[in-house]
């Protein structure tokens, strides 16, 4: 069953429209779509292509491939395809990238729209000096002249933003497609759990598709994770490595800091610097910038009227490695020798009180999303907010712009599905925001809490699991 992608389905439909038309100068289109590793945009074009019963070619990209090869199976896959002129790749061994993707156009028909897709285009030109020059002349001079809609497919998110910068040959010639996890509302949907439980799923899935489909209607959390931890090849226990290895070795200093973030719960610099015995500084800098331009661990800044760009706190980014770095890679010894019950004790054991963080960017990024509304047109901007020392950490601060102007409200998020939010928790919020630079006396209090308020309890708006799932409508 294919959930969601509503609007990438849509988009790509757009852009199908134009190579239908033919009423720009170029007859082609090209998309680059991006998106982590078994994030679903192979299974979304091919979705996508089964859809427009289109005539159509695939080729798989294979890294660290020899050059020889790959142009081969490109040819072969052409060979293979669906396209009216396959026959004239039969055979062919092309010996350069242009002699491939000739063939590749040759095969294109001349008068009803096709469908190419090349998925892992970084893989397919990162061995080849000048692969991305010959990309785009074989594009202007062939592809472009063609009704074809190419989709230029990768997992690496930098090296698929630097392939379209302005100094880059494909500049300006492709529409740009980011393809991000499935959202809390299509994994709910996905597992037919309540809204609370849904958020549970989407923090242990990461939205990947491959993982939550293994979650089968109606399942808890616990029978889900039993079940997983049962198979060495379940969906959930793969995921991370499969994508770690694809883009870091297991020696790499990326693999200790996403280690000493993700599995110890490292979040400042020195904490995770003092890690695994000791990474240089400089050493640590450089890595941690490698990462965040590959989108997989990102810093949060305390949002109030005063920049704090020092007291930057580390998290991982990629929702489908925050649960498997935690949980998944220290139980995967007891999973190979067949004790999912180990396993699943340690998530019992540790789960709600690692929920408590993780849900904390989920929430801002909904937040985010339903702001700035009526009761709220100045709230543009959701963050955290701490000092130097994280005492206290405020959960939610509404403001205007980064840093702020003027503060729209600050909150505290209890996560807990039995226990509404009490006195008590808005009296300690009330105490902890006068440390807020920009908060007053006057600055509104706000919650979030999947079972509401107690009667009687003051706050100014409060949002349940109901509520932030139409963030994602």
């Amino acid at each position: 069953m294919f959930i969601g992608r509503t609007r990438e389905l849509d988009e790509l439909n757009t852009q199908l429209e134009v190579v239908r038309r033919g009423t720009r100068a170029d007859r082609g289109v090209a998309v680059m779509i991006r998106g982590r590793r078994r994030v679903g945009k192979s299974r979304l074009v091919n979705e996508f292509i089964e859809r427009t019963g289109l005539p159509h070619a695939y080729f798989q990209a294979a890294r660290h491939a020899p050059q020889e090869q790959e142009f081969e199976l490109l040819a072969a896959s052409v060979a293979a395809s669906t396209l009216p002129g396959a026959a004239v790749a039969v055979g062919n061994r092309p010996a350069t990238l242009t002699a491939a993707l000739t063939l590749l156009a040759a095969a294109l028909p001349t008068d009803t729209p096709a469908v190419v897709v090349i998925d892992e285009v970084p893989w397919l030109l990162e061995g080849i000096e000048g692969g991305a020059g010959e990309l785009q002349r074989t594009w202007d001079n062939l592809f472009a002249r063609r009704p074809v809609l190419l989709l230029l497919l990768g997992s690496d998110l930098a090296m698929m933003e630097h392939l379209t910068a302005p100094d880059q040959p494909f500049y300006g010639r492709a529409t740009e497609m980011v393809l991000d996890p499935l959202t809390p509302t299509d994994v709910g949907t996905m597992t037919g759990v309540d809204a609370f439980s849904a958020f549970d799923a989407y923090l242990i899935t990461g939205g990947l598709p491959l993982v939550a489909q293994e979650w089968e209607q109606g399942m808890s959390a616990i029978e889900f994770l039993r079940s997983s931890f049962s198979r060495s090849t379940s969906a959930l226990v793969v995921s991370g490595s499969r994508a770690l290895d694809s883009e870091f070795g297991e020696a790499t200093f990326a693999r200790q800091v996403l280690t000493a973030i993700g599995g110890l719960g490292e979040r400042t610099f020195s904490g995770i610097a003092s890690s695994h015995g000791g990474i240089n500084a400089a050493t640590l800098t450089s890595t941690l910038n490698t990462l965040r331009a590959k989108r997989v661990v990102t810093a949060d800044e305390p949002l109030s009227t005063k920049a704090s760009s020092k007291d930057k706190r580390w998290r991982i980014a990629d929702p489908g490695l925050r649960f498997w770095l935690a949980f998944v890679e220290p139980a995967l010894a007891e999973v190979d020798r067949g004790r999912p019950d180990l396993a699943v004790a340690r998530v019992e054991e540790g789960f709600s009180s690692w929920r408590g963080r993780a849900v904390e960017p989920v929430v801002r990024a909904a937040l985010q999303r339903l702001l700035p509304d009526d009761a709220w047109p100045h709230a543009r901007q959701v963050g955290g907010w701490w000092p130097r020392n994280n005492t206290p950490e405020i959960d939610l601060v509404g403001a205007d712009h980064r840093p702020a102007k003027s503060i729209a409200f600050v909150g505290t998020i209890k996560w807990r599905a039995d226990k509404p939010l009490e006195g008590r928790d808005v009296a300690k919020l009330a105490a902890d925001a006068t440390r807020v630079p920009g908060v007053g006396a006057s600055t509104p209090l706000v919650g979030v809490c999947p079972s509401g308020v107690r009667d009687g309890v003051d706050l100014h708006a409060v949002w349940t699991a109901e509520d932030l799932l139409a963030a994602w409508p």
